[in-house]
């Protein structure tokens, strides 16, 4: 006779659940949050993107001008500015 795994999904979904009831309760008691606040947030999380794929496109074109390279470094400090930049936004979506 074997014994069935242990399946922590009711756990999860009580987790979740509770999580939830706090966000409506939060809702309920602070109220909608108001438009020109949802409109600086996307402006901000498109800066977020915005001035290190920036950053990277300078440096870059910067380092292959010295370096006499081509395209090498703009195309790799614009991948990693844009990829940090993500990384910022998620972290500023988790925060609030």
């Amino acid at each position: 006779m074997t014994v069935p795994p242990r399946n922590n999904a009711h756990k999860k979904m009580h987790r979740a659940v509770r999580l939830r009831e706090k966000r409506r309760e939060q809702w309920e008691r602070e109220g909608e949050r108001p438009l020109w606040k949802n409109l600086s947030m996307i402006g901000a999380l498109g800066w977020l993107i915005v001035t290190p794929t920036l950053i990277g496109v300078l440096l870059g074109r910067w380092l292959d001008k010295t370096f006499d390279t081509g395209i090498l470094f703009s195309g790799a400090l614009i991948f990693l500015g844009a990829a940090f930049g993500a990384y910022l936004v998620w972290q500023r979506i988790a925060r609030e």
